[in-house]
Order: C-alpha cells, then sequence, then structure tokens
C-alpha cells in the first residue's frame, strides 16, 4: 500500500457522508479502484526493479483523492518515492513541509511557464539538478481550475523553480523511442493527451500521469516514461470497462504494457 492509497484512506475517515460520483454503485478495487473484474493490482509495476533518482509529490485538491479516475496513484505505483497530502489552504502540514525542507530533494513545481514570475526559474527540456540532489517533482492534483488555486494560494512553493513543456506541441523524445518489432508505437506519448475517463476543461490538457511521464523523460529517465505512460494506458483502457460509454482507451495497451516490461525491467 503505497501513499496514494493511504492518503485515501485518511480522506475517507474524514468524510461523514459517502463519496457520491458518476459509477457510485460500482464494485471497486480498493487499490487501484477498478471495477473488481478488471482490476489490474496484479500486473502492476514492481517498484523494487525500477532504478529512479526521481521523487514525486502529490499535493491532492479535498475529494480529488477519493475519485476513481484520479491518475496520481499510478506515479505511486511505479516511483517508490512518491508523497501525497491533502493541500490546504489555511493550515500548514509539518510531514509536507519536512518533506520539501528535506535535504537530499531538489524541489521542482510542475506547472505551465506562462504562469511563472518574472524572477522564477523554469526547466523547458532538461531537467538540471545541483550536484548532491534528487529532483522532487511537485505535482498539484485536482481540476484545473482547483490546480490553478492551489498554485496562487500555496506561498512555501513560491520558491522553489518550475518544470513546464508546451502542452501544445509536448515532446517527442517519448514518442519516438519505443518501438515494437512491426515498428508501431508501443508508447504513444505525444501532442495530444488520451485521458478520455474524464471531460478535460482545456485543449490539451494532460492527466497527472501522463505530465508525471513526460517529466521523468525530461529529468532523463526514458524507460520510466515509457513505462509510467503504458500503465497509464492500461489504466484508462480497463477503467473505461467498467462504466456505461463507448471505450476510447487503446485495446492493445496491457500487451504494449506487458511487453515493454518484460523487456526493459
Amino acid at each position: 500500500m503505497h501513499a496514494v492509497h493511504q492518503l485515501h484512506l485518511y480522506r475517507k475517515s474524514l468524510s461523514t457522508t459517502t463519496y457520491k460520483s458518476r459509477g457510485q454503485r460500482v464494485i471497486r478495487c480498493q487499490l487501484c479502484q477498478l471495477a473488481k473484474p478488471f482490476c489490474i493490482c496484479e500486473i502492476s509495476p514492481i517498484k523494487e526493479k525500477v532504478e529512479t533518482t526521481a521523487g514525486f509529490l502529490l499535493l491532492m485538491y479535498d475529494t480529488e483523492v477519493l475519485k476513481p479516475s484520479n491518475t496520481g496513484k499510478l506515479i505511486a505505483d511505479l516511483i517508490p518515492d512518491t508523497f501525497a497530502f491533502l493541500w490546504s489552504r489555511t493550515q500548514d502540514n509539518p510531514d509536507l513541509l519536512a518533506v520539501i525542507n528535506d535535504e537530499q530533494w531538489f524541489p521542482l513545481v510542475v506547472f505551465p511557464q506562462e504562469y511563472a514570475g518574472d524572477e522564477r526559474k523554469v526547466f523547458t527540456n532538461t531537467v538540471i539538478c545541483p550536484e548532491g540532489k534528487r529532483p522532487l517533482f511537485i505535482m498539484l492534483d485536482g481540476s484545473w481550475r482547483e490546480a490553478k488555486k492551489m498554485f496562487r494560494k500555496s506561498p512555501y512553493l513560491d520558491r522553489f523553480p518550475m518544470v513546464s513543456f508546451d502542452v501544445k506541441t509536448a515532446i517527442q523524445a517519448v514518442s519516438g523511442h519505443c518501438q515494437s518489432e512491426n515498428n508501431s508505437q508501443l508508447s504513444p506519448v505525444g501532442q495530444d493527451s488520451r485521458y478520455t475517463v474524464r471531460k478535460t476543461e482545456l485543449e490539451h490538457q494532460f492527466s497527472t500521469a501522463e505530465v508525471a511521464a513526460r517529466v521523468l523523460d525530461m529529468h532523463g529517465e526514458t524507460n520510466n516514461a515509457h513505462l509510467l505512460d503504458l500503465w497509464f494506458d492500461v489504466f484508462n483502457f480497463q477503467y473505461q470497462k467498467g462504466v456505461c460509454q463507448r471505450n476510447k482507451g487503446n485495446v492493445n495497451s496491457i500487451e504494449n504494457y506487458l511487453s515493454f516490461l518484460e523487456k526493459t525491467y
């Protein structure tokens, strides 16, 4: 059970009523939050085999962690050093502050460059950490409106540099490096999001896991970026099997994911 699972249980313990959303009658796996017949826990990445220097801190907007469609948990499935906290505008969280103030980390806020102040450092191609530091990518996890609110009203994050990429063109590295034997792309990271579980508010808007995959690639961990992206595809396809809508996911997602996992890890 990783940090997002634990935060999910904690947030449920605070609720005085049952959280209701679309698909609330579906009987779900308590970990992956998919309908039980489509659970993917048995094929989840083995984190002990993943070599990474990156860490992620998910700052989650209130009920976001309760949403079965949330993709932040997919990051924690892969990256051992993933932290998850509920966001609060008025209350300091000492555990959160302890993580971002830990000397081993080089915290970076992942957010669009257009919101950076003139004096703020923004990495847009390659993430470069000071010697002896590991990158801690801070993800503001919620709807676009909620993420903007968290960005504006979290002054303790203002001192950290940002990581951003052009969402209209994205990055080409991930989409070009992973090919199957028949020369078709296993990992479709590229210009457009494949997140079809929720309707996004903006054109070219990516899910949290898709953004994390691009960030890992910017950090130079191309294989981990591919794996997270393929794992996202699995989740995206399996989730839609349990809802009453046309499945727009990748029908080859599990095959592609397992093939890459076997060859690479």
